[in-house]
């Protein structure tokens, strides 16, 4: 493991044991039978009952054991053990049946042998990833012949604005287009907590849309459909709102003024 995956990992270890007490994901609510799940997965990935999924970079489990209780087989992985004994816990706990693995993304073929009906990941995950396409290889490694990939994440646009506690417009800030350098974070605050106070740093890469589209196209995927929208599953920026829908959104004229999300469906 390298010097940045090593830092992210003690970065997630440390989100994980913030993230778990978080009124953010509700984890006492979960136990009690709520689905983590969002509308947009659940309506665009649709039944699952009886398919074999693996999660990818799953955090502590709790889409990937809402899925189970929707009648899917699972596997999650995440690189982080705090996360992956979090997982297991909580597995054990609530009686959902599922295996949880430790892996990094890209050595996860060599710990795991196994083809699934739909590899799933979503909500932050992909920024984590320093080679694109050696990820997109990695989803297609996994995937049945004829099976499903589904993904749905943060817009590789929303990236390029400032983010700061203080910010009140939209300011570009950062660059679109990704570069083998990461950028380095260090801030206080979760999504989950933004009173949280961290120690650890994190790197994170950026990739754009035609990236992401044709590291896919290219392990032999087959794009089914893309979508955006116009919100976020948490409060990207101070002037975003929680509505009914349990989504963030912009606020004035800025709502709807840009892509905040994106999902992907894609076959093999």
């Amino acid at each position: 493991m390298d010097e940045y995956a090593e830092t992210n990992r003690d970065h997630w270890n440390e989100l994980a044991s913030i993230n778990v007490k978080s009124d953010f994901y509700d984890v006492d609510g979960f136990k009690k039978g709520k689905l983590s799940l969002l509308p947009i997965e659940r309506e665009e990935l649709g039944d699952v009952t009886g398919k074999s999924l693996l999660h990818l970079q799953c955090h502590f489990g709790l889409d990937t054991l809402s899925w189970a209780r929707l009648g899917a087989k699972v596997t999650g992985v995440d690189l982080s053990d705090k996360s992956i004994d979090l997982a297991r816990a909580i597995s054990k706990e609530t009686g959902i049946d599922a295996e949880f693995i430790c892996s990094d993304v890209y050595d996860l073929p060599n710990v795991l042998d196994k083809q699934f009906d739909i590899v799933f990941t979503s909500y932050g995950v992909l920024l984590w990833m320093p080679d694109i396409n050696k990820w997109a290889s990695v989803v297609s490694h996994f995937l049945k012949p004829g099976g499903t990939f589904y993904i749905v994440e943060l817009h590789p646009f929303v990236n390029v604005f400032d983010v700061e506690k203080d910010v009140t417009g939209l300011k570009v800030k950062y660059p679109y287009f990704h570069s083998p350098i990461p950028d380095k974070w260090e801030s206080d605050g979760s999504y989950a907590d933004k009173d949280a106070a961290l120690t650890h740093a994190s790197y994170e890469w950026t990739h754009g849309m035609s990236d992401i589209l044709n590291a896919l196209i290219a392990s032999g995927l087959k794009i089914e459909f893309i979508h955006e929208f116009p919100y976020c599953c948490y409060q990207r920026f101070p002037f975003m709102e929680k509505r009914s829908d349990g989504l963030y959104h912009m606020t004035g004229d800025k709502e709807k003024m840009i892509p905040l999300m994106f999902s992907l469906k894609a076959v093999k």
